[in-house]
């Protein structure tokens, strides 16, 4: 049965946090709250715990996995960035937004889009969620919380314990993050482009 976490939404308790990047780097999978939703997560590179999440979601191969950041250095480690992507990023960040880039040779061609070989980068708002990147010092690979035949993401931590209890390692119960999904932003060619509307608004940036 899954551990489960009440962390302070404004205070994470630094006991906690590390306690859980600890299942992280145990190979674990880990429910952690978000800017927009609550996602599944799990260290870069674990195909193990990257195959749990597609079982839990039911999804196929071509299923795009996140990678969540801290920061912007951290993402040019993983995508490639030129001044002026960098630059919208910035003005967007942190905030619920995901980027869709190019991948850099870092990330793992199992994470990466099979053709497009791109990458969805984020960087939330959120305090548990920097906590954890900060503790973890590196992105975690992650999944939006929808369960098959649902259209909208788990809400509240305790119907996740009932639901997700026995298939993932800890639950972190943020309190109540929200059900909308990001705002999806392709950056692959030199203009922004929309790709799936949600809670980020770019509507002037992007137009």
């Amino acid at each position: 049965m899954a551990q489960f976490f009440q962390i302070h939404p404004d205070n994470p308790q630094a006991r906690l946090i590390h306690g859980a990047v600890d299942v992280l780097r145990g190979g674990g999978l880990i429910v952690y709250p978000t800017d927009s939703s609550y996602a599944l997560g799990c260290q870069i590179g674990d195909k193990a715990a990257m195959d749990r999440i597609r079982e839990i979601r039911q999804v196929d191969r071509n299923h795009n996995f996140t990678l969540v950041a801290r920061d912007l250095s951290e993402i040019s480690q993983y995508a490639k960035v030129g001044n002026e992507q960098y630059r919208f990023i910035k003005t967007l960040t942190p905030g619920a937004f995901t980027f869709i880039l190019k991948a850099t040779k870092q990330v793992p061609k199992r994470l990466q889009h099979p053709k497009r070989k791109t990458i969805g980068i984020r960087i939330p708002d959120n305090a548990i969620s920097r906590a954890l990147l900060t503790e973890l010092d590196e992105p975690i690979m992650s999944s939006t919380l929808i369960l098959p035949g649902d259209d909208m993401p788990l809400t509240d931590p305790y119907d996740i314990k009932d639901t997700l209890g026995h298939a993932v390692d800890l639950i972190i119960d943020g309190g109540y993050c929200g059900l909308e999904p990001t705002t999806v932003v392709s950056l692959e060619d030199d203009a922004p482009s929309i790709v799936r509307l949600g809670k980020g608004d770019c509507a002037q940036l992007c137009g």
